[in-house]
Parts: structure tokens; sequence; C-alpha cells
């Protein structure tokens, strides 16, 4: 049963800078009751909705707006972009960056909004809660696992996945987290796999190094694009665009937490692993000015962090049953292990359509600890509903 009786509601499109800000305040007031929550930081959440810095408006277009009750209060917000080179089975819309009070009329009210506005543009179906971006920030709905979010992943009160369900989405994918402490021991067969490919003079385990970071994006971006595209859907990426991101990265790097795999020179895998950014982010409060900044230097040097992430792990296919992945874990953590003081590691998500990367994931002693969901809505009902193609 609803909480909350609404006897009427203007659903309206953010257009000026007081929008924005409602935008962007609105789930502070959503979680306010929740110590776990943390809120990012605003400008990071601005700049998806920017032509200037959001390189995906080149291929698409975006629209969001705020719900308002009878008294002018804003009780919900919710985005629904198109991406013309996000290839499915149909024509396939985005929603995203939902937030509304616990009330179904509500969530539905923006839910037909977003769906009108992707059928005049020609869509089918729509996937939610995801980005108008990469699949790394902002993607899926939290079901389990409400503690601290990592930073770029979606934070959710419980009720809203029985919001989606009642809507009529169904699970497209589910993404799972896995953690592990890093002090715990790796299975015998991961050394046995590293010593036998160490033999091979050809092969080599390096981290990364800022000095030469221009080379590494380099070197990411061939192992990302050929890892990936196996997926489908698009997913590339411009050596430019690893460039930016490896600068933009550069000041949060830790550099014996990025590792390269090689053969003969060749870049076969990588290992992209970051602090927890929110461990010091919560105390900015989603602010980031000069104060802020500064601020945030101070904690990150004189406030260990002790929980590293994991964001990307990809091995070119000619070699990903070689145990090249086994190779790089067992290089990476003897030095993370013995110069960093991190002692806990959590992937990012890793989708239940790579069985591959879960196996492995298990393989080296982690369990998992959240789960979000990908879900799909077609707007032919009668149409037969597919979950994602499963990899490999």
């Amino acid at each position: 049963m609803d909480k909350n009786i609404i006897r009427q509601m203007v659903l309206h499109e953010v257009s000026n800078r007081a929008d924005a800000s409602l935008f962007l305040d609105l789930p502070n007031r959503i979680h306010r009751s929740n110590s776990q929550y943390i809120q990012p930081l605003n400008k990071d959440i601005a700049a998806v909705f920017d032509e200037k810095k959001n390189k995906f408006f080149q291929h698409g277009k975006c629209s969001r707006w705020l719900l308002f009750d009878e008294n002018k209060t804003v009780i919900g917000r919710i985005a629904a972009f198109i991406n013309h080179n996000y290839a499915q089975d149909q024509p396939t819309g985005g929603i995203g960056f939902f937030e509304c009070i616990d009330n179904t009329h509500a969530a539905n009210f923006m839910f037909d909004e977003c769906k009108r506005w992707l059928q005049r543009e020609g869509m089918q179906a729509m996937d939610g809660p995801i980005n108008f971006g990469e699949r790394v920030n902002w993607w899926g709905l939290l079901m389990e696992g409400f503690d601290a979010p990592l930073y770029g992943m979606n934070y959710h009160p419980p009720y809203y996945q029985r919001l989606f369900e009642q809507y009529g989405f169904k699970v497209y994918f589910y993404q799972d987290c896995y953690s592990m402490n890093l002090a715990q021991t790796l299975p015998e067969k991961f050394y046995r796999i590293k010593d036998k490919i160490e033999s091979d003079d050809g092969y080599r385990v390096i981290p990364f190094c800022k000095s030469r970071l221009e080379q590494f994006a380099l070197d990411f971006t061939s192992i990302y694009n050929k890892s990936w595209e196996i997926h489908g859907e698009g997913k590339t990426m411009e050596e430019n665009e690893a460039i930016k991101l490896f600068s933009e990265m550069k000041a949060v790097i830790d550099e014996k937490a990025i590792w390269f795999a090689y053969h003969h020179d060749q870049p076969i895998a990588c290992w992209l692993n970051l602090p927890d950014l929110n461990y010091h982010f919560k105390a900015l409060k989603g602010k980031f000015s000069l104060v802020h900044i500064l601020r945030f230097l101070w904690l990150k040097k004189f406030r260990p962090n002790p929980k590293l992430v994991g964001i990307l792990f990809g091995v070119i296919p000619e070699y990903q049953t070689k145990g090249i992945d086994a190779f790089m874990v067992v290089s990476a953590l003897s030095v993370l292990k013995s110069q960093t003081q991190y002692s806990h590691y959590e992937m990012q998500w890793i989708g239940d359509f790579n069985p591959k990367m879960i196996n492995f994931a298990k393989n080296m002693g982690a369990a998992r600890t959240r789960r979000l969901a990908t879900y799909r809505y077609l707007f032919d009902q009668n149409q037969i509903f597919h979950r994602h193609r499963m990899l490999g």
C-alpha cells in the first residue's frame, strides 16, 4: 500500500539551474535517515547532462524531469535517454537517475512519461535504471548489500525494487559484486599457473606508471576494444578517450593498484583498480570546490584508505584460456600485500551473463556482497522477453 496519498502531480522538465539544483538535492531527502548513503559529487552527476562534457550526446539525446505534488514539493526525479550505439534486439532507450517517494502512482507517472518520450523517438523498450554513459557508473538498481556504496554505484531504498517490478520491468541481467580480504591466500593452483607462465620469457606483468600515462592508456584501449567486442552493443573506446580518462583519474590513481600483462610486448590483459573514493568523498557532502579539493587531499594523505575497488578486468580473447588472469593477479597481489595499506577488495560488479569472470572471482576466494539489477520493459507486452545473452 502506498504510504503517501497524492491528489495532484505535475511533471516538469529540467530547464534551468534552479531545476538542476532540485534534481541534485532530492536524493539527500530520500536517503536522509540512512547513515550508509554517501552523496555523489554534484559535478559528476551534472556532467552526465552537459552536452559539452558527455560524449554520448554525439550519438544520442537526453531529457530529465522533476515530479511535484500539489504542495509544489519535489517527490521524484527521472531521466530518459537514447544512445544510438546501444545495440539491442530492438531499439531500446534508457531511464536512470530515478528517485521517488514510496508511492506507486508517483513512480508510474514518471515511467509513463519516459515511455511516451522514448516511443516518440522510435524506441520499443527501455532499460533502467542505467546511465547515459558507460556501464562503469550509475548502472543498475540495488537489490542486496545496502552497505555504504562504492563511488559511481547507484544506491536505492529497498522499496525501489517493488516500484520497478509493479510497473512491469523484468530483470534483464543481474550485476553481482564480490569482495575478499586481501590478506587471504589464493588457491595453490594460482601459484602453479603463475610459475608456469613466468617460465616463458615472453610474458611479463608490470604496474602502471604515471610518467608513462599516455602509453598505458593506448595499451588499455587495445585491450578494452579486443576484450569487450565479444559483448556486442557497440562497446569500443577511442585512444583519445582513454588518454582523457586516465588523465582525469591521475590524482587518485595508485600506481601499485593498476597492472598490465604483455606477451612479447603486445598488451594482452589489464587489471584496473582504484582506492575506494567514497572513503574520503563521504566527508565532502557532494561538493568539490577548491576548499573541498584541499580537504580531500588532506584526507587522502593523513587517513589511509583500506579499501581497493576493482573497476575493470580484461584479457583479450586469444589469451583467455592461458591462465593470464591468474598470472596477473598473483603478481599484483604480492605487491599490494607487501607495499600498500589495502586490506579489503571489492569488485565493482560482474554481469551474471559472464560466468567465466564470476567463476574466477569465486576461485580467488571472493564472496558475493551486493547485487544490482538492470531491468528491461518492452513496450509491446506481447513480445517475448529475453534475458541478456550469456558470454562464451
